[in-house]
């Protein structure tokens, strides 16, 4: 006789909104992640980050990917981390993520009240592709479109890191094409990209 399922443990979440240019690969990545149909992954999507602070308390990782505000080569990642593990964020940490509007109150500003209030994941990782625009009614460019596949094999392996993930691999992630690299990769929690 098997006992109740238990929740899962990881949470992968796409932040941005679909009608604002790059603003929409975080749920287009998260649609594509959850196609992978990974046990034991609660998978979803949201437009304001200040949904995360009652969504995510009792998970032990979550990944965020959103789309990043930068000089840098629009489609370049960055994996940002922090959490419950790591110290306070600076107050312009992850200040570029996302769009105007609700996003002003921002990712970082979502970690710490979750902070305050002990509702942060152990670990919060975002994996951040660099946009290009983020004009209503447009959709990805080109870059950014191009970035997906990368931002998916990212999100596995923040998440293989955590052991739970089983047979799983990063290849196993993009099985129609070969392994990319990470275009710009930072694990210092607190950098804005």
């Amino acid at each position: 006789m098997t006992g109740p399922v238990p929740p899962p443990r990881l949470l992968v979440v796409g932040l941005g909104s679909p009608d604002r240019g790059d603003d929409a690969v975080g749920p287009v990545v998260a649609r594509r992640f959850a196609a992978l149909a990974l046990p034991g992954i609660r998978v979803i999507e949201r437009e304001d980050p200040t949904s995360l602070i009652d969504l995510w308390g009792g998970y032990d990782v979550a990944v965020v990917i959103d789309a990043v505000r930068s000089t840098g080569v629009p489609g370049s990642l960055v994996v940002l981390e922090s959490g419950g593990d790591a110290g306070p964020l600076p107050e312009d940490a992850w200040a570029r993520t996302g769009r105007g509007g609700t996003h002003a109150f921002g990712l970082a500003a979502s970690v710490e009240l979750s902070r305050a209030l002990d509702r942060l994941p152990r670990r919060v990782v975002l994996v951040g592709i660099l946009a290009a625009g983020f004009e209503p009614g447009e959709g990805l460019s080109q870059p950014v479109d191009a970035a997906v596949g990368w931002a998916v094999d990212a999100v596995v392996a923040v998440l293989w890191e955590t052991g739970e993930l089983g047979g799983t691999s990063v290849a196993d992630a993009d099985p129609d094409g070969p392994a990319r690299p990470l275009v710009a990769v930072r694990r210092v929690p607190g950098v804005t990209p």
